[in-house]
């Protein structure tokens, strides 16, 4: 496993190219639509395509592929399951994931960027009888985000968001807040706060919220190599002792 990632490392290293950027850095060519976790403002352009791979603890593997459709408009679908990486049965999720964007305002000097949408897609394992993800899905969201140069650039996103995961009671209307910090052409630092507020009464989160860090580094011709550490003030009732390590792999191309 660790020779054939390596071996795919590499490869996407020599074919990439310093004109053609993915989504971190200060030479970014795309807009990233989430910082780990949590959606962003960002949108996919039209007659684009994104295809991504979260690679998490327990097996996890979640694909994603997202197009822009319109202007202002993206769709995507997902699906994964737990146990993919491993031996045994793979317990696949239950449905595939839907996520809609719609840009409502583009940024301007003194506006965020703000977009709304919905995406049904969670983390983690999913467990039946709760009818939820480890990581609730955002659900209905809102999304804002602005860009200011700093040594570089440095982006502010806020959040606010109601899961449709509720069968546990926890219903309540959610907000996370984060910030990417680029470092050279090439790499970003990400860090977001997951307030859960929908999720700190029950067998999942203990109500510390989820703080999440990640390097994003564009290795060129649309690809994204992203390390993620979940978790970080161990707020997961089922692994309380230690931060998820995740991998997530982007690749955007436009398809005309």
């Amino acid at each position: 496993m660790k020779r054939t990632f390596t071996i795919f490392l590499l490869f996407l290293i020599a074919t990439g190219t310093s004109l053609a950027q993915g989504t971190s850095g200060e030479s970014a060519k795309y807009e990233y639509r989430y910082l780990i976790d949590m959606p962003t403002a960002g949108l996919l352009e039209k007659g684009f395509v994104g295809i991504m791979s979260d690679i998490l603890p327990s097996g996890v593997m979640i694909e994603y592929m997202e197009v822009g459709v319109f202007k202002s408009m993206s769709f995507g679908i997902s699906y994964g399951g737990a146990n993919i990486i491993g031996r045994g049965r793979i317990d696949w999720y239950k449905w595939p994931g839907i996520n809609v964007r719609v840009r409502i305002l583009n940024e301007t000097t003194t506006l965020p960027a703000l977009t709304a949408g919905f995406d049904s897609q969670g983390k983690g394992e999913y467990f039946k009888d709760e009818a939820r993800y480890s990581i609730k899905s955002p659900g209905f969201f809102a999304a804002a985000s602005k860009n200011f140069e700093l040594w570089g650039f440095l982006a502010l996103h806020a959040t606010v968001n109601y899961s449709l995961e509720n069968k546990d009671g926890d219903n309540f209307v959610n907000f996370s807040g984060g910030v990417e910090k680029t470092i050279g052409s090439d790499v970003s630092i990400v860090l977001e706060y997951n307030f859960a507020l929908n999720d700190n009464n029950g067998n999942f989160g203990s109500g510390n919220g989820y703080l999440n860090t990640g390097l994003r580094w564009s290795i060129g011709n649309g690809f994204t190599l992203e390390f993620d550490l979940r978790d970080l003030l161990q707020n997961g009732k089922a692994n309380p002792n230690s931060a998820d390590r995740g991998l997530r792999i982007e690749y955007i191309q436009s398809i005309f």
